[in-house]
């Protein structure tokens, strides 16, 4: 049996909601009100089932995470759509890359896939895309996360735009010093995360595999 550790204090309310949901979820409860209040019954009920998907999309549940040595763990929910030996657009030389495709139904808050500092962030704007598509990853919006790791070596973490999202957030600054599983940020609807590891990590996730930001293993480090 696998033991499994908080890396963050759980929260006390039953339905976590990440913040960046505050502002959607408020402008729906505003407009239920106001098409309440003027009887334009279709409308407020249309807002008030727009207003509860928000609730929905921007749940952010609190996860536990494997204590195994060396793991390195998904930073996104999602299904695993490429698993491939590529040159990262981000750092010279070629990686493990794991592609993690999260659709509308997905948590879309993402995680720290393996502690360590943070050694820069590059976020570079672009095109919108199906983030399942191959082109999404050179095309798109998306913004870079390179970690100089714990045990010396680099991961690249990649949150990339997709055909709905709009919106890329990172909580993080460079030369932060980050713990495994901690929340980072997120895409807004819709969007993928592509894992650059190093060449030495056994890469243990599956085409097609279903995991869980924080929780579910995609490799280890050497």
């Amino acid at each position: 049996m696998k033991n499994y550790t908080w890396p963050e204090p759980p929260n006390q309310s039953g339905f976590n909601i990440a913040k960046p949901g505050y502002p959607y979820i408020t402008a729906g409860v505003f407009a239920t009100a106001i098409f309440a209040i003027i009887h334009f019954t279709l409308f407020a009920f249309i807002s008030i089932i727009a207003t509860f998907f928000c609730c929905w999309f921007f749940r952010d549940p609190d996860r536990v995470i494997p204590t195994e040595p060396e793991v390195i763990i998904s930073p996104a929910d999602g299904k695993i759509i490429k698993n491939e030996i590529s040159e990262c657009p981000f750092i010279e030389g070629k990686f493990q890359k794991v592609s993690i495709f999260m659709n509308v139904f997905n948590v879309h808050v993402n995680r720290i896939p393996f502690g360590g500092v943070i050694k820069k962030i590059i976020y570079l704007p672009g095109k919108f895309f199906s983030a399942n598509l191959d082109k999404a990853s050179e095309e798109n919006e998306q913004n870079a996360l390179i970690i100089n790791t714990t045990n010396e070596k680099t991961i690249c973490v990649v949150q990339i735009a997709g055909l709905v999202a709009r919106r890329i957030i990172c909580y993080i600054a460079s030369d932060d010093e980050v713990k495994q599983g901690t929340r980072y940020g997120m895409i807004c609807f819709g969007s993928r995360l592509d894992v650059y590891m190093p060449l030495d990590a056994n890469i243990t996730a599956k085409i097609g595999e279903k995991v869980k930001a924080g929780t579910s293993i995609i490799g280890y480090m050497a």
